[in-house]
């Protein structure tokens, strides 16, 4: 068992809830997390690879639980909410991580893939954030959600990505108008762009080849799931009291390259 992270960081007797916790990124901020001391509530599509990921981390020691959730479903989304809040109580911490990101041309692009696209990646956060944000509300404790959109937005860009990168906007416009709303319930929202991050679901992405700037190597080299994980434990902790309605960059210094 490793060593648990101690204050002002430490997140013991909190809930975390992190969607598409069963790989990538998603997994290495759910193991951050883990060893902050918070039971991670692992939401994914794929349950057997949330349970894989929840049954790993507890085996190490740590406090972990998978449920399933198809994240463009509205009803799957309540439901879910709904069965940890019962569960576990409130969350403290809401981590909107799961994403699509399959490529097509802009001049070949389908209605079909922008539509898939903002399902998961930003309608899905919204609906997310509506039913955790009513139990934090109803529990008073304040609360920390996080949005996990991309380096994208600020320049590290592929060719095919025109329905991500705008589902990537839309979720960070998503957060300015949660992080107003939600200021006097004591509960902060911030957003995270990671770039050049080794993924199974970046190298798995359908579509085109990937071309453009993101391929342009960090001076700092890639980031792993982990380096992720780190930056939304501060943003998700309770030393970041006074930080909302912020934007934090996670990409290995490719923004001065």
């Amino acid at each position: 068992m490793q060593d648990h992270i101690d204050a002002p960081f430490g997140l013991a007797g909190r809930v975390a809830l992190v969607t598409g916790g069963a790989g990538g990124i998603g997994a290495g901020i759910a193991e951050v997390l883990a060893q902050a001391g918070a039971t991670v509530a692992i939401a994914d599509l794929d349950g057997e690879g949330a349970s894989r990921q929840a049954t790993s981390l507890v085996e190490a020691g740590y406090k972990a639980v998978a449920i399933t959730i198809d994240l463009a479903d509205e009803a799957s989304i309540m439901q879910g909410c709904a069965r940890i809040v019962a569960d576990y109580g409130a969350p403290w911490a809401l981590v909107n991580n799961a994403g699509l990101q399959d490529r097509e041309l802009l001049l070949a692009g389908t209605s079909a893939l922008w539509d898939r696209t903002f399902s998961v990646n930003t309608r899905a956060p919204f609906l997310m954030t509506r039913e955790i944000a009513r139990a934090m509300v109803e529990a008073n404790k304040g609360g920390r959600i996080l949005n996990i959109a991309s380096a994208a937005l600020i320049g590290s860009i592929s060719t095919g990505h025109s329905a991500y990168a705008a589902s990537k906007a839309a979720l960070l416009g998503l957060a300015r108008a949660s992080a107003m709303e939600l200021a006097e319930h004591g509960i902060t929202v911030n957003t995270l762009l990671p770039g050049g991050v080794i993924t199974p679901g970046a190298m798995g992405a359908k579509g085109p080849p990937a071309e453009g700037p993101a391929r342009r190597r960090p001076p700092f080299g890639y980031s792993t799931p982990r380096d992720i994980g780190t930056a939304a434990l501060f943003l998700v902790s309770p030393a970041a009291q006074m930080i909302t309605n912020q934007v934090l960059a996670v990409d290995g210094g490719w923004s001065i390259t």
